[in-house]
């Protein structure tokens, strides 16, 4: 059996509880706050988790040794977080956090439906199957 660690399906999970962790503790902190000041105090904590993680396991090369086609795709994909929490926060401030996050995860609908357009991904018939019933049950849970 695989080393644990390596798992991707872990990482997922793990993935998906600490995101709704992240909505359901933002919804809290954003009381009293503009959503953008909100997005960035948690954008700083962010970065500054992160840098400490990357310093610490010694994964700091200079950056003229990193691919420049990576670091344009890193630095789109930034700013497409930056946009997206920006939007997250502001509905987080002006909707229950119940409904919010199911639309946010339409994004799941978005990705299959890009990695097979854009990447050549493929997924089975029962895999979008499940990728339909995801944008059913957010659409019932956010609109009904």
């Amino acid at each position: 059996m695989a080393d644990l660690a390596q798992q991707w399906s872990l990482w997922a999970v793990a993935a998906a509880v600490l995101a709704a962790l992240t909505s359901l503790l933002a919804k809290v902190g954003l009381e009293g706050l503009p959503s953008t000041l909100a997005t960035l105090l948690r954008t700083l904590v962010v970065g500054v988790a992160l840098a400490v993680l990357v310093l610490a396991r010694g994964e700091l090369p200079p950056l003229s040794d990193l691919p420049r086609r990576s670091l344009l795709f890193l630095l789109l994909s930034g700013l497409a977080t930056a946009g997206s929490w920006l939007c997250f926060f502001r509905a987080l401030q002006l909707g229950p956090v119940a409904r919010v996050a199911p639309i946010d995860k339409l994004s799941v609908v978005l990705v299959a439906v890009g990695g097979a357009t854009l990447l050549g991904e493929t997924l089975s018939a029962a895999q979008w199957l499940g990728v339909a019933l995801i944008a059913v049950g957010a659409v019932l849970v956010a609109w009904t």
